[in-house]
């Protein structure tokens, strides 16, 4: 069965690879720009530079983007055992299970599958506060709260 500290793990190690992933390709397009030497071709030359220039401004936001989840996640608190569902639960439903910490998509270990959810997603939002017994309604389907770890 799945821990909270795993789930976590995940969520970091999510993020992290994501962060890398981005700073990564804006230094791809930093060669790219110090490396492109004027040409002959003049106008296709410029429209070059500019697309990396677009490109580079694009990764630039997604960084930012990153960042802010990742200083989400270490918001997250890890050791929270309370009756309501809230930031760091651990929720076990009978539709599916959810941590409520950042969208990381699927966590997988052994034949257990737990959804790595924000609280901001709909189903997030709409487990948030409840208490194991509750039942929710999500695209008509009744879905009632098993546990909450």
């Amino acid at each position: 069965m799945a821990t909270k500290k795993e789930l976590h793990l995940y969520c970091k190690n999510f993020v992290r690879e994501r962060l890398e992933r981005i700073q990564a390709n804006i230094q791809d397009i930093r060669i790219s720009l110090a490396s492109e030497t004027k040409s002959s071709a003049g106008d296709k030359h410029e429209t070059g530079r500019a697309m990396l220039h677009l490109e580079r401004e694009k990764l630039g936001q997604q960084l930012t983007e990153a960042e802010k989840i990742n200083l989400l996640l270490s918001k997250v608190p890890i050791n929270n055992n309370k009756e309501c569902i809230a930031l760091g639960s651990f929720v076990k439903t009978s539709k599916a299970n959810y941590y409520i910490a950042i969208s990381a998509g699927e966590f997988k270990k052994h034949e257990q599958v737990v959804y790595c959810i924000s609280a901001g997603t709909p189903i997030g939002k709409l487990l948030l506060g409840k208490s194991v017994g509750d039942i929710v309604t999500y695209n008509g389907e009744c879905i009632k709260i098993l546990e909450i770890i």
